[in-house]
């Protein structure tokens, strides 16, 4: 790696340290939101652009720094903008969030990423790039992986950024639906577990493995042809 790259690194690492030092997850629970969701509305309707910009703006800094809070964002958005428009600043500031730790991990940081995980993501080279957009959708609608090793599974694979863009802005999206609708109902909220039910779950999984069907679909066909020969 050279040094650059390390000047990158050292960055990371140094903004990781210094925001993890403050212990902002500790200041993330439902009841600091229920104390302030006055204050935080009046805000917001005074100063509209710089809350949304402001909002954008730490979620890209969440998918660079790799910093916990994302789900507890999308709920106080629900709350502070309103479902609609919750939406779509959480999606566009976790899009481009990831769309820049994806190239990161691919360009800046690409020998310390392929040292440390490219045996764990080698089946997406294999399985998966022949059809891009379902694969990015496929991971990101299944809440069983996490969000950052997904940007770094794929900044390992020959997917193109213009589809791991679009498929994480897709994908991102009924999740974030369910977050920030609960949360313009948050008087009636406790915990997250109460939003992710099994039957949210359960639609998210097979959101995701209707994406991934025409993956398998040609697997299956290439291996079946194969075999004919």
């Amino acid at each position: 790696m050279d040094m650059k790259k390390w000047k990158v690194a050292a960055f990371l690492l140094l903004g990781a340290g210094l925001i993890n030092l403050f212990e902002p997850v500790q200041y993330l629970t439902f009841e600091n939101l229920k104390l302030y969701r006055v204050e935080m509305v009046a805000f917001y309707q005074v100063n509209i652009f710089a809350m949304i910009g402001g909002y954008i703006a730490v979620y890209i800094l969440i998918g660079l720094f790799l910093l916990p809070g994302a789900t507890f964002l999308s709920f106080a958005a629900g709350l502070i903008f309103g479902p609609e428009i919750g939406v779509g600043v959480v999606v566009i500031g976790s899009t481009f969030g990831a769309a820049l730790a994806f190239l990161i991990s691919r360009y800046l940081l690409r020998d310390w990423v392929e040292k440390n995980f490219s045996k764990k993501v080698k089946a997406i080279n294999i399985n998966l790039c022949d059809k891009p957009l379902n694969s990015v959708l496929f991971f990101r609608l299944i809440p069983l992986f996490p969000f950052f090793a997904v940007n770094i599974g794929f900044a390992l694979s020959q997917i193109s950024l213009r589809y791991f863009f679009f498929g994480t802005m897709l994908g991102k999206l009924p999740a974030t639906y369910v977050y920030t609708h609960a949360g313009s109902n948050l008087s009636a909220i406790n915990s997250i577990e109460e939003v992710m039910s099994m039957k949210v779950l359960g639609s998210l999984f097979l959101l995701g493995l209707l994406a991934i069907v025409p993956v398998i679909y040609k697997n299956v066909k290439v291996s079946a042809k194969s075999k004919n020969y």
